[in-house]
């Protein structure tokens, strides 16, 4: 990677706090970007979130359908969800993944991608890790995650996601990593 250079580097005089909470955090930044213009831009700070992707030996993907409120959708996601202080990403996924599900994780994943899904004013790290075995271990802990618990075939979840039945780029972004790798040959992910 080439350096970066720092001329383009937007300087940050400071920030102040708007609002503040277990969830959510919501700054505003005193920025000046390379033109010399100043102004203040909202920031909005997210928990550091794990995502899994489960595999069976059919190619099916382990998914959830479920509601969200917020955009008054119903659709399918990955498993995923909070990253506790001083946990491992690839632990949190593999712990969510039978809180919400039942099935437990077989094995060490391979890391698909860490991402920021609207970096121009949200901070919200996302891991995305694959498994390609699972055992079911139990039922769900958590009810409230999911309205059906679902096995679908891998070469679906292009269509579904084209018609926007695939909620949010914590699912989107690992199911178009893992179809690209596989198209291309691409035996590692990591």
């Amino acid at each position: 990677m080439t350096e970066p250079p720092a001329e383009l580097k937007w300087k940050v005089h400071g920030s102040r706090s708007l609002y503040d909470n277990e969830w959510i955090r919501l700054r505003l930044v005193d920025v000046e970007p390379p033109d010399g213009s100043r102004f203040e831009h909202h920031v909005v700070k997210l928990h550091h979130v794990a995502v899994a992707l489960l595999l069976n030996e059919r190619e099916e993907v382990l998914t959830l359908w479920r509601y969200r409120f917020a955009v008054d959708q119903w659709g399918y996601e990955l498993i995923g969800g909070l990253v506790e202080e001083g946990e491992n990403p690839a632990a949190t996924a593999a712990r969510e993944a039978v809180e919400e599900t039942g099935w437990r994780p077989i094995g060490e994943p391979e890391h698909i991608a860490t991402f920021q899904p609207l970096p121009g004013m949200v901070d919200a790290p996302v891991n995305a890790y694959i498994w390609r075995n699972a055992e079911k271990v139990g039922e769900p802990t958590d009810a409230e995650e999911a309205a059906r618990i679902e096995w679908i075939p891998i070469d679906r979840m292009l269509d579904l996601i084209k018609r926007g039945e695939v909620l949010g780029s914590g699912a989107i972004v690992p199911l178009l990593f893992y179809l690209a790798s596989r198209n291309t040959g691409s035996a590692d992910l990591g």
